[in-house]
């Protein structure tokens, strides 16, 4: 029992205990430098205190039992091989304490150099380095300056400006021309800067400075920006942070050592060659922090160049024995090579692509693993287009990143005003508080949407999505006047008509026009770039992994669009067919004035006439849209708002009325309006008449539609095309109401339909918690379900998914509630249990029952992984979205692949 105990609590490993896929629980850091120790390259010794340890200290606000035991006797081995002892006065060893979490974590966390110097050991430095004073008083106001700043909080800037005041008495910006006399002086200066900040003197022990440095690093993984660092990423808040205790080499030792970062390949562009940086005469912290210039890796050849040829065979030899791009730290200590530290290096989204391709082509790694190595983040960065930001424009404002891409324009506020401009041929940025579904054609014609209000489910954010327009949301800082035309912003007026430029990807907003970049990948995917042709080896190889993702995935990816261009465009990009054609955007524009007639009606006859009159509008854009999708399936929701949203709303039209009154105006026509908007007022319309509820409620209104498909789809097919339709009933919660609507709607198809040979299906929404727990009956009347993830996460939170991003997301994000917003990512524990549960209880009833997802989450990574997962046959996202759901979707397959055959 004593001896699994301690194996149990094992927290400390030599460099030479671990290696590279121990990074769970050494830290990636870590396990790198085990990983370099065992291939026998010139790692200097160390240890390691584990993730485990580092979560212990953090749960209890103390060390485990066991640890300070570990450390001392590793620290001991340490100093038997070195041959010296931690902070000796006569020869001391000194060590860093470098964090290391499994995920790279660039900077976030905390790091302390020479730890072990003080007052005597100071002088033992020198002497052991020949007598070079400057060096060894240099090293110790480092350690002064990185442990004031990192472990007791002193703020960094005073210690700079001692720097800079030390530099200036010598009259030099050049901290190399400080002697030893101007550095011991500015150690005296940092002592006296951490007495006033800290009540105490700088600690003089060094095993008090080791284990103060040590805590320091365990607790810097919930520092601020750790945790801000970790939400963008997506990196899980428990996995904690190792330390890495390692013996110090000197980089600052003279002209014959320094210091630098090497990466085996370009990680902007992916390209071959040498590329990083050094540093003579420095130390680590220097390269990154820009104190001094540093100078192309080329360049340590005629600095060193037998330092260099090592340095470039233990790159070749990396980079093969981990199959990727390597990011590399090194040290010189008098002409000898030391490595720091290694780790897949991150890189740019083209570089990602480009990498991998490249390493294919080495025989490295196989198609399925360069599929691996990329995501649809990456290459949804690829498809929009950028700012060229090559001269100094400062945004004005910042707001949520809410659609991707770049876009500048003249600013208008209205939807009209937007169509009239852009009729014209000028670029118009959109521009209101926030948007309504009365926007839609204002939000076409724009080339981009700014909002003073929402967040990245918004209105404004969900159709600038689907529709690929960039948008930036929730731009608080702008002060938006809709009836003066204009918003004031940072001090400044922008009137109607004036240039914006808004950046989709940043949230940032600037005031001019900037100029754009356009995307090659985009011309690849609409086929106006041969792949074959392009001299660009980014569009060769998104082209290869993406023809290996198609012949690899098993979901099929459609694309949720409303018109037969949404349908054109969708088709270039790649989708399977559509899995969301929303009938409601068909009664927007000029048929408004039919819908309210129909809203109107006072009898069956006046509701008779302006159905009548929407069937031939409705029936002409399902022509279009099958003849674009030309045999492919084509899911059809039948109108699913409440009928209020095509009306104006209550406020404003009852302030136009009483105007119009005291005016002594003729308003029979939008008195009769007012009381329509009052009589169908909901307090919550999202949940109220809507859906399946107005097709049973609205006589003729689903027959209408029904109607308008069937006969599309027997015209399109008699005039040699293929339709394939599949009609969806929104919003069900019982399979009554599914049966209800289903017999009418059979009836109907069957008398357009006749011997056509179209064959029509009817299914249902899965968007209601209990339809996801009945589906088992709802299956007996449906032959596909499409969960509409929006509005099952809507009703499956008790979110009201217009008024919470702003009202109080923010804030369960800040404390780690959400690691990010459920409308975002399918919530896998709540909501993708709903659909897990539906899938199977479906298919238990109707086994060759059809499941697909049409909500916002079928474009998202991490959600299309789920939907795989759970068996589903299709996802459906906007058309812009289709090749990354599709290269997904390949990712996806293969990773079920390799865990399988593990």
């Amino acid at each position: 029992m004593a001896a699994q105990e301690t194996v149990d609590h094992k927290y400390v490993y030599d460099f030479a205990e671990g290696n590279k896929d121990l990074k769970d629980l050494l830290g990636g850091k870590g396990a790198n430098l085990a990983e370099m120790t065992n291939l026998g390259l010139p790692v200097p010794p160390g240890f390691t205190i584990t993730t485990e340890a580092c979560k212990a200290y953090l749960a209890t606000g103390r060390e485990p039992a066991g640890l300070a035991g570990q450390i001392e006797a590793h620290l001991e081995s340490l100093e038997r091989g070195m041959g010296r002892r931690l902070g000796d006065a006569h020869d001391p060893l000194l060590v860093s304490v470098r964090s290391g979490a499994k995920f790279s974590m660039p900077g976030m966390m905390e790091t302390v150099l020479n730890v072990g110097l003080n007052d005597r050991s100071v002088v033992g430095l020198a002497a052991q380095a020949g007598g070079n004073e400057r060096f060894a008083w240099d090293s110790y106001r480092r350690l002064i300056q990185m442990f004031g700043k990192t472990v007791c909080e002193v703020p960094g800037e005073e210690f700079e400006h001692a720097l800079d005041e030390a530099k200036r008495a010598r009259g030099t910006d050049n901290d190399l021309d400080l002697d030893a006399d101007d550095l011991r002086g500015l150690v005296d200066a940092y002592k006296r800067i951490f007495l006033k900040h800290t009540g105490r003197d700088f600690p003089q022990e060094p095993r008090e400075q080791l284990d103060l440095a040590i805590r320091a690093v365990f607790e810097s993984w919930n520092a601020e920006r750790a945790v801000l660092y970790r939400r963008q990423e997506r990196i899980p808040a428990d996995l904690g942070t190792a330390v890495n205790v390692v013996a110090m080499v000197f980089g600052n030792l003279g002209p014959d050592s320094g210091t630098g970062v090497a990466f085996t390949r370009d990680p902007a562009s992916g390209a071959q060659g040498i590329y990083g940086d050094y540093l003579a005469n420095a130390q680590g912290e220097d390269v990154v922090a820009g104190i001094r210039n540093t100078v192309p890796l080329q360049e340590l050849e005629r600095l060193d160049k037998r330092s260099y040829d090592e340095l470039l065979d233990i790159m070749a030899r990396l980079e093969g024995h981990y199959r990727d791009l390597c990011d590399i730290e090194f040290t010189i200590e008098r002409g000898k090579l030391w490595m720091l530290q290694t780790r897949v290096g991150k890189r740019t989204a083209a570089a990602a692509f480009v990498i991998a391709g490249q390493l294919v082509d080495e025989g490295l790694i196989d198609l399925d693993e360069a599929l691996h190595r990329v995501n649809g983040a990456q290459l949804a960065q690829l498809m929009f287009p950028r700012f060229q930001l090559d001269h100094d424009f400062e945004p004005v404002a910042r707001g949520v990143g809410a659609s991707p891409g770049a876009a500048s324009g003249r600013v208008v506020f209205t939807s009209a005003r937007a169509v009239e401009l852009a009729g014209e041929g000028e670029a118009v940025i959109l521009v209101r508080r926030e948007t309504n579904p009365d926007d839609l054609n204002g939000m076409i014609a724009a080339k981009g949407i700014l909002t003073s209000r929402g967040g990245k489910t918004s209105h404004a954010a969900v159709v600038a999505r689907g529709m690929g327009k960039t948008c930036v949301s929730g731009a608080d800082e702008i002060d938006v006047n809709v009836p003066a035309k204009r918003f004031t912003v940072a001090g400044q007026t922008v009137n109607e008509g004036d240039v914006v430029s808004i950046d989709g990807t940043t949230g940032k907003v600037y005031l001019g026009e900037v100029p754009v970049t356009p995307s090659e990948v985009v011309r690849y995917f609409e086929g106006t770039l041969d792949p074959d042709e392009a001299d660009d080896a980014l569009v060769k190889a998104v082209h290869r992994i993406m023809t290996h993702a198609d012949a690899t995935r098993r979901l099929a990816v459609r694309a949720n669009a409303d018109t037969g261009a949404d349908a054109a465009r969708a088709r270039r990009f790649g989708a399977q067919g559509i899995g969301l054609c929303r009938t409601e955007h068909m009664f927007l524009g000029d048929r408004r004035e039919l819908v309210e007639r129909l809203i109107l009606a006072r009898t069956d006859t006046e509701r008779s006439d302006a159905l009548a009159a929407l069937l031939p509008l409705q029936r002409d854009d399902f022509v279009e849209i099958f003849r674009e999708m030309a045999g492919l399936p084509v899911t059809v929701r039948l109108i699913d708002p409440p009928l209020h949203e095509f009306l104006p709303p209550l406020e404003q039209l009852a302030v136009d009325v009483a105007v119009a009154q005291e005016r002594g105006e003729d308003v029979a026509k939008e008195e009769a309006l007012l009381a329509a908007v009052r009589r169908m007022h909901e307090e919550n319309p999202m949940l109220g008449l809507r859906g399946v509820r107005l097709g049973l409620v609205i006589p003729g209104l689903f027959a209408m539609q029904v109607r308008a498909i069937a006969e599309a789809a027997v015209r399109v097919t008699r005039d040699g095309g293929s339709a394939c339709p599949e009609i969806m009933v929104p919003l069900v919660g019982a399979v009554q109401e599914l049966e209800t609507v289903r017999a009418e709607a059979e009836r109907i198809i069957a008398e357009v339909v006749g011997d056509s040979g179209v064959e029509v299906l009817i299914g249902t929404m899965i968007e209601v918690p209990r339809a996801a727990l009945t589906a088992g009956q709802i299956a007996e009347a449906a032959q596909f379900f499409s969960f509409g993830t929006n509005d099952l996460t809507q009703m499956g939170w008790g979110f009201s998914r217009d008024d919470v991003e702003g009202a109080f997301f923010w804030r369960y994000l800040e404390l780690g509630i959400f690691g990010i917003s459920p409308f975002e990512s399918i919530d896998r524990d709540g909501v993708g249990r709903l659909v897990r549960i539906a899938a199977e209880e479906g298919r238990a009833a109707r086994p060759g029952l059809k499941l697909g997802v049409c909500g916002e989450h079928g474009g998202d990574p991490e959600s299309v992984h789920f939907f795989h997962s759970v068996g589903l046959d299709y996802v459906s996202c906007s058309p812009f979205r289709v090749p990354v759901a599709r290269l997904e979707a390949g990712r996806a397959a293969v990773e079920t692949v390799g865990s399988d055959s593990r």
